[in-house]
């Protein structure tokens, strides 16, 4: 299914007028990532507050929807943005790191993995990382199809 697809199946269903999304998927292991944001494992994300500005592009905001997409551009589930803070990398906490529901859902993990990311992107932009870089911290929840609830 497309993303196009799954809005309309998303604001039909739930009487929603038509609004703006994003649809989009993650950059690293999109799949894995997608799946679980699907299962309610992933309710956070991170992203280089730099490169925000360097392509002139707003940052998240909290009530904007986006549709998730896999590695093959297939929808996977629609998410709605609640909350959004920029902060320095070195002081992203250890719940924002669980929420992000990635390896072992530490900060330890978490600031391995993505300072290796974010090294590699801002390297790309012809800027270097350090831990005083700003990050852009994003919570979201699934709201299409709902997450199916453990019994």
């Amino acid at each position: 299914m497309t993303g196009k697809e799954l809005w309309e199946a998303f604001i039909r269903e739930n009487h929603l007028p038509d609004c703006e999304y994003e649809a989009w998927a993650f950059g690293v292991e999109p799949d894995l990532l997608a799946q679980l944001v699907a299962a309610g494992e992933k309710t956070a994300t991170a992203s280089a507050y730099d490169l925000y500005e360097l392509e002139h592009e707003p940052l998240p905001a909290a009530g904007e929807y986006s549709v998730i997409l896999d590695s093959g551009e297939e929808a996977v589930c629609v998410i709605r943005t609640n909350r959004v803070t920029v902060l320095p990398f070195h002081a992203v906490s250890a719940e924002h790191a669980c929420k992000e529901g990635e390896g072992d859902k530490s900060l330890t993990y978490w600031r391995e993995v993505h300072e290796t990311f974010f090294t590699e992107c801002l390297k790309e932009a012809g800027l270097e990382f350090t831990p005083d870089r700003k990050v852009v911290c994003e919570e979201f929840e699934v709201v299409y199809p709902p997450v199916a609830e453990t019994p």
